[in-house]
């Protein structure tokens, strides 16, 4: 046998083979054995872990487990939960059914699929007619139909602030046209005291069914005004002429000359009125005014006419 296939262990030779040991024991030479204690008698330095930086760690407290013979690490629990909640139980699962929504196409899609259809649905020319056939066909369809008539705008639908415009100016012609007609009597007078050279006036008080006749006239100092009946014939006359009468000398130059004694005198707001049948006279502010004609006035209406002058 080799000394290949010979181990030796403490002085025993085994076969490497078999392992079994041989018959005759080889004397080699002793090796002086020391123990591993007097190697490890004193301790050494780690050289791994530098001790100067590292912290040494301290025991946690306060983390071990109730009970000793359980292995986990489980935290404690907290002595202010009274109750846990208890394990849910599995339930069925429940089915839950949904449905999908339609495709919806794009606007644009669908204005492209429409211009497409209303152009396949115009007819097409046959192939066999000539330009000149389809002309004169689209020529007489034209004249077949109707002509459009286009409503022509009025000029007021066209300028509606001329509508406005002009109803408003209408108004204020007839109100002016109106005012007018109501003074004219009053400018009437005014125009002819004025040519005339006297401070004549038009009467605020008319009796009721009298109105003016004809327009006013005057002469050189005195201005006549004409009423008339609106129902009949009677009408009369006032004159203002200018003249330095007082009251007496109106008495006696013109009262007395008429109706001799037979008339009435009255006091009303400081004027001295002669009144002699239906007629009057009397004198104010270097105006002699008088009342004559057939109309039958009485006393009030003369001496209403007289104040309002």
């Amino acid at each position: 046998m080799s000394k290949e296939n010979i181990v030796t262990i403490n002085g025993q030779q085994y076969d490497a083979i078999t392992g079994l040991p041989m018959a005759g024991p080889i004397v080699t030479p002793a090796k002086k054995i020391s123990p591993a204690g007097s190697i490890h008698n004193s301790l050494q330095r780690s050289k791994t872990l530098v001790r100067r930086v590292a912290k040494k760690p301290s025991a946690v407290k306060g983390h071990r487990p109730k009970n000793p013979g359980r292995t986990m690490d489980i935290a404690p629990r907290s002595n202010k939960i009274a109750r846990f909640a208890p394990h849910p139980v599995a339930s069925a699962p429940v089915l839950v059914t949904t449905h999908d929504l339609p495709v919806a196409s794009h606007p644009m899609l669908s204005r492209i699929h429409k211009m497409h259809a209303s152009q396949k649905q115009k007819p097409v020319p046959a192939p066999n007619k000539s330009s000149q056939q389809i002309k004169n066909e689209a020529i007489a369809e034209a004249l077949a139909k109707p002509p459009v008539k286009i409503p022509r705008k009025r000029f007021f639908n066209r300028h509606p602030r001329a509508l406005t415009i002009i109803s408003i100016s209408i108004v204020i012609a007839v109100l002016g046209g109106y005012i007018t007609y109501v003074n004219m009597p009053g400018l009437s007078v005014r125009v002819a005291a004025a040519q005339a050279g006297i401070k004549a006036t038009y009467p605020e008080y008319r009796p009721d069914g009298y109105s003016l006749n004809g327009p006013v006239t005057f002469s050189d100092g005195q201005v006549t005004i004409n009423f008339i009946a609106n129902t009949g014939t009677s009408k009369f006359t006032i004159k203002q002429v200018k003249s330095s009468y007082d009251s007496p000398a109106v008495l006696d130059t013109v009262v007395r000359k008429k109706a001799g004694d037979t008339y009435i005198t009255n006091q009303e707001q400081g004027l001295t009125i002669y009144t002699y049948s239906g007629n009057a006279a009397w004198v104010n502010g270097g105006i002699l005014y008088t009342i004559e004609g057939d109309a039958p006035l009485s006393g009030d209406q003369i001496r209403r006419i007289a104040t309002s002058m």
